[in-house]
C-alpha cells in the first residue's frame, strides 16, 4: 500500500520526504575503488551492470549481473595499460534475447590525446567468459571514435552507433575544439552479426557535436537514436534519427532550442520508449540560462509533437537518463549548489512531472562524479552513481519502488 500511496504522490506534488521514505540503498557488488558505472535491463528482467577499476598495469572492465535480487560473482571483461578512460565517455553493455551479452570501451590508437578506438567483447555464457576486443571501425584514422550506445538490432545481432571523428584527421583544431573549416564530427551506426562480423554501416549525419553523449531506443517502429547537432553556426541542439521501413530517416530537431554554444557542453540526451510512446530530456543553456527540456512522441519518434522546460536555474548539471514502462517514464538528472544531488520524478505522456525526489546528496562535486544511470524493473526504479569517499572513487546505489 505504502509503494502505491507514494506513486500517486509523486503525481500529486506532495512532500518529497514521503516518497523518498520509499527509496533504499541499493548494494552493490563492487568492493574497490571504481567509477563509470552503466546499467542495461537483460531480457529476462534482470539486470547488467559494468563498471571501471583501476589497476597496477591500467584498468580493467567489470561486469556482474543482477537477478532475484542477487548479484553474480563479478568478473572481468577486459583490461589494458592502454585505455582512454574518461568520466563523460564511459563503458556500457546490452544483452541480446539470443542471451548474448555484448560491452564497450575505449583503446588509444596513436599518441594523440583524443586519439582512440572503439571496441568490443562478446559473451554467450550470461558474461562468465568474454571475447578479446573487437573494434566497431576500419577508417585507421589516429582520431576520436567513441560516445557509443548499444542495442539490439534482432535477437541475434548488435547494433552500435557512435561519434566518429575520421574526418577531423589532420584537423587545426585541439582537443574537441574544432573550426568550421576542420572536418566534423559524425555519428554513424554498424551492425555486427552473431559471429561477431560487421555486416552493415551507416553514416547517419555528417556534423554532431563533438563529445556528447548518444543514446537509443526501441519503439514499436524501430530504433530511435538521439544526439546533440551542432550546425555550421555552432547551433547545437538536440536530434533524433529513427531506422524504419528498411532505413535510416533524414534526422530532425527534438525541439528548437537554438543554443548558440562555440564548444562542446558534455552533457548528451536521453532517451527512453514503451511501445509508440518515446520520451527524450536533455540539458540546453539555450538563452544563457541552464535548463532541463523534454519532449514526448507518441508515434514510435517518427515526431516529438509536445515539449516542454522542465527546470530552469544555475544549479542545474543536466547527465539526464530516461527509463520508461506502460505508465509512463522516470527523469534523473543532477544539480550543484553547496552539494551535488540526484534527483527523481516521474513523467506521463503529457510530460506532466511529479514531486521531484532527491534521492542522494554526493560528496563529490564537479566532473568526478561523472553519470548516473537508471533502470526501471518490476515496479522499481535502480539507479547506480559514483561518488568520492576519502578521496577515492565509489559505486553507489539506490532502489526506489513504486
Amino acid at each position: 500500500m505504502k509503494s502505491i500511496v507514494c506513486f500517486l504522490l509523486l503525481f500529486l506534488a506532495a512532500s518529497h520526504a514521503s516518497c523518498a521514505a520509499d527509496a533504499a540503498p541499493w548494494a552493490l557488488p563492487v568492493t574497490t575503488p571504481a567509477a563509470q558505472p552503466s546499467l542495461s535491463r537483460a531480457p529476462d528482467g534482470g539486470l547488467n551492470l559494468s563498471w571501471v577499476e583501476r589497476t597496477a598495469e591500467g584498468h580493467r572492465l567489470r561486469f556482474s549481473r543482477f537477478r532475484n535480487s542477487r548479484w553474480s560473482q563479478p568478473v572481468t571483461i577486459a583490461a589494458g595499460s592502454n585505455w582512454f578512460v574518461n568520466w563523460a565517455d564511459f563503458p556500457s553493455t546490452t544483452q541480446l534475447p539470443d542471451g548474448t551479452l555484448w560491452a564497450h570501451n575505449l583503446v588509444k590508437r596513436g599518441a594523440g590525446t583524443y586519439a582512440y578506438d572503439l571496441v568490443l567483447y562478446r559473451s554467450t555464457d550470461n558474461g562468465v567468459t568474454w571475447s578479446g576486443p573487437l573494434t566497431v571501425h576500419d577508417d585507421g584514422t589516429e582520431t576520436e571514435h567513441g560516445f557509443a550506445t548499444l542495442w539490439p538490432w534482432s535477437a541475434s545481432e548488435l547494433a552500435v552507433v557512435w561519434l566518429d571523428g575520421r574526418a577531423t584527421a589532420g584537423s587545426s583544431g585541439h582537443g574537441h575544439q574544432h573550426s568550421a573549416a576542420d572536418g566534423a564530427m559524425t555519428l554513424r551506426a554498424a551492425v555486427f552479426n552473431a559471429d561477431g562480423k560487421r555486416i552493415r554501416e551507416w553514416p547517419l549525419d555528417m556534423r554532431t557535436c563533438d563529445c556528447c553523449q548518444t543514446d537509443a531506443a526501441l519503439t514499436s517502429a524501430g530504433p530511435v537514436v538521439i544526439y546533440r547537432d551542432r550546425t555550421p553556426d555552432e547551433i547545437r541542439d538536440i536530434y533524433s534519427i529513427r531506422f524504419h521501413d528498411g532505413q535510416w530517416h533524414t534526422p530532425q530537431a527534438v525541439a528548437k532550442d537554438g543554443w548558440l554554444m562555440p564548444a562542446c557542453p558534455v552533457n548528451g540526451p536521453a532517451i527512453a520508449a514503451d511501445g509508440d510512446s518515446v520520451w527524450a530530456a536533455w540539458y540546453t543553456a539555450a538563452g544563457n540560462q541552464a535548463s532541463l527540456r523534454m519532449a514526448f512522441s507518441g508515434n514510435a519518434g517518427k515526431r516529438f509533437t509536445l515539449s516542454k522546460t522542465f527546470k530552469r536555474g544555475p544549479e542545474i548539471q543536466g547527465r539526464v537518463d530516461l527509463a520508461a514502462d506502460a505508465d509512463g517514464a522516470w527523469l534523473l538528472w543532477a544539480e550543484e549548489q553547496d552539494n551535488q544531488t540526484l534527483w527523481l520524478t516521474r513523467l506521463d505522456r503529457r510530460l506532466n512531472a511529479g514531486a521531484p525526489v532527491r534521492i542522494a546528496r554526493l560528496h563529490g562535486r564537479g566532473r568526478a562524479t561523472g553519470f548516473a544511470r537508471i533502470q526501471s524493473v518490476d515496479r522499481s526504479v535502480y539507479v547506480v552513481w559514483t561518488d568520492i569517499i576519502d578521496g577515492k572513487p565509489k559505486l553507489q546505489g539506490a532502489q526506489f519502488r513504486f
